[in-house]
């Protein structure tokens, strides 16, 4: 007790701690300074070490006083003081080595005084304000762990509702598969369709193309006999101006003159006819091109309809995407319960071993009182002994009494008896 590893706290602190951590009631309120200085109350001081008791063990006070004894003990009243405060020193004896308290006896409680007392209740204290923090340390550790169980089955929730919509969204249903595969066969017809019409089109094109280069070119031509024919005209205005003709020449020419303008009319109905036919090859590009714009607008359907098709995939990858994250939370947490469980096995195993080393204890102060308790029926057997060979001595001794007042009595006679003969035979002589 010399050098403690506690500090030791004053008189005026610990009883306001024991009137309010482990007295309750009519206790707390009648447990004062005087009870423990300047000189400590004994009665008092057992009380407070069997409410400890009952606090830390669930041990009652009353139970100290139903100890077990042997049927053969007369007046067993006369032990019940004695029993309780041997079971408060045994208990108190076991429980203060935790305060790193190991020189408590008898006296502490019989005789408790001052320091002895201040330093036990100083020990008790630091031992309890140690107990009260590491139970609010598991309350809270207990408190997180039911958070994480609540999150955790949150997590679980949440990824099985997604494992649900990702499976709705994923799956057809059966009464629109039949929808699906004809829509599947439309859309591939549809697809088909259009390519053949792109190509007819793009064909369809090309001709157009050609047919504009030839028009070009033989509007050309047309401009360029057209020039010809007023250079001629301007070429013959000169010559008849110039030269005297013939008649003959003139037939020749004029002959000529009406081939040339007859070639030119043939040329001129061949390009009418090559209008009529490119006109009607034109009306026949704008219907297919209205065809076109009306396949355009299929296909700007069927391009939204795959835009939200798209967007129901990007929708899936993002479930997808947030089942994994909450996947890896819930590897976490159950990474996180692991090790909480590991911990609370170690603190099990830790409680299970200080558990069977209590066990033991108690076997060993059980196999202890037991000894104690039979020597102390030895004590009362030889007690009983010696008790009966008191009462024969004293049987005896009365009896011896008696016959020595008997034999008193017989020599008080026999002296009165002689000293009356002694007496007659004084007067006779």
């Amino acid at each position: 007790m010399t050098e403690n590893t506690f500090p030791v706290y004053k008189v005026d602190a610990i009883v306001t701690f024991f009137r309010t951590e482990v007295l309750t009631g009519q206790e707390a309120k009648h447990f004062t300074k005087n009870d423990l200085a300047p000189s400590p109350k004994p009665d008092a001081v057992q009380r407070l070490y069997m409410r400890i008791l009952q606090l830390l063990y669930r041990f009652k006070p009353e139970c100290h006083y139903m100890v077990p004894f042997s049927e053969n003990i007369q007046h067993p009243q006369l032990h019940e003081w004695p029993t309780a405060v041997m079971s408060v020193y045994l208990r108190m004896r076991q429980f203060l080595r935790m305060c790193y308290v190991y020189d408590f006896s008898l006296n502490d409680l019989l005789a408790p005084k001052v320091k002895r007392t201040v330093t036990i209740l100083s020990g008790i204290m630091n031992y309890l304000h140690f107990r009260k923090q590491r139970l609010d340390m598991t309350m809270g550790h207990q408190e997180r762990f039911r958070e994480d169980m609540d999150k955790l089955q949150a997590y679980s929730r949440g990824t099985k509702d997604a494992q649900k919509k990702m499976d709705k969204l994923t799956t057809i249903p059966p009464e629109q598969q039949a929808e699906a595969r004809e829509l599947d066969s439309a859309l591939s017809d549809l697809q088909t369709n259009t390519m053949h019409q792109y190509q007819e089109v793009n064909a369809i094109n090309e001709n157009i193309a050609e047919w504009k280069t030839e028009m070009a070119e033989k509007a050309q031509k047309l401009t360029q006999l057209k020039v010809d024919v007023a250079t001629l005209k301007e070429n013959i205005g000169k010559l008849k101006s110039q030269i005297v003709e013939s008649p003959e020449e003139m037939k020749i020419q004029m002959e000529k003159m009406k081939e040339n303008v007859k070639n030119i009319k043939l040329a001129i109905e061949t390009a009418d006819e090559r209008l009529v036919g490119l006109q009607s090859n034109v009306q026949g590009v704008t219907h297919s091109e209205a065809d076109i714009q009306l396949i355009f607008k299929l296909l700007q359907d069927l391009q939204s309809s795959m835009n939200k098709t798209q967007q129901h995939q990007e929708e899936a990858q993002a479930l997808v995407c947030v089942y994994e994250a909450q996947q890896k939370e819930l590897k976490n947490h159950g990474v996180e319960e692991g090790q909480l469980k590991r911990s609370l096995g170690m603190k099990m195993d830790k409680e299970s071993k200080q558990h069977i080393r209590r066990q033991k204890k108690k076997e060993i102060k059980d196999q202890y009182i037991e000894d104690v308790l039979g020597q102390c029926d030895n004590v009362h057997q030889k007690r009983e002994q010696i008790a009966d060979q008191i009462q024969e001595r004293d049987r005896d001794s009365q009896h011896l009494r008696s016959q020595m007042t008997n034999l008193r009595d017989t020599c008080s006679q026999e002296t009165e008896k002689a000293q009356v003969t002694h007496h007659r035979h004084n007067i006779n002589v």
